[in-house]
């Protein structure tokens, strides 16, 4: 009984074709990732952490009145400056229900920089 053993570039190159076949299933068949957007800041009121933001990315939101979309704003840890009116703010959407069990929007991201 002979042992037969397979060339090295041959397995290196077997291994890479997995390893991309399964990113390629990944991407197609993976979750959905929430897109980042951009956005201006409208207004922010402190107490309560209301954000109010404008532009494109919010006009047709779920939620938006006259371009206009208003939540609660959830800073990451990292987060230490305040938005101010006019400033851009990258930032992702999440809808769902308050205390009262109405709808709510929460507003995570940051100020551009």
């Amino acid at each position: 009984m002979a042992n037969t053993t397979m060339p090295t570039p041959v397995l290196v190159a077997g291994g890479a074709l997995c390893l991309l076949g399964g990113y390629l299933v990944g991407v197609v068949a993976g979750p959905d990732t929430p897109q980042r957007t951009t956005a201006v800041v409208s207004s922010f009121t402190a107490a309560g952490d209301r954000l109010c933001l404008k532009g494109e990315a919010v006009k047709d939101a779920d939620g938006a009145e006259d371009g206009v979309l208003c939540g609660t704003w959830r800073r990451s840890a990292a987060s230490s400056s305040t938005p101010v009116k006019g400033q851009e703010f990258r930032f992702v959407l999440v809808r769902g229900q308050d205390s009262d069990r109405k709808p709510a929007t929460l507003i995570y991201g940051d100020v551009v920089r």
